[in-house]
């Protein structure tokens, strides 16, 4: 694993720690989850995932349509 080293205000570190301790983590894993949970949001559209998967599924539906009431039958 890499380290990093980053410039940040005193007072935004000190209450990064705080809230790290308050939540039973450290910093570091703190950062390290956010960063990750922040890229992977980014670079993975997941509406425009699904609609792939749909185009390529090859499922047709051969212009038969659904009212609500029929998906509860059944």
């Amino acid at each position: 694993m890499s380290n990093l080293t980053i410039s940040i205000d005193d007072d935004l570190l000190k209450s990064g720690r705080l809230y790290a301790k308050k939540h039973h983590t450290s910093l570091n894993a703190l950062i390290r989850k956010l960063l990750q949970e922040t890229v992977t949001r980014n670079r993975q559209n997941w509406l425009d995932d699904c609609f792939k998967l749909m185009d390529e599924s090859g499922a047709d539906s051969q212009g038969k349509k659904w009212h609500r009431e029929e998906l509860y039958d059944v």
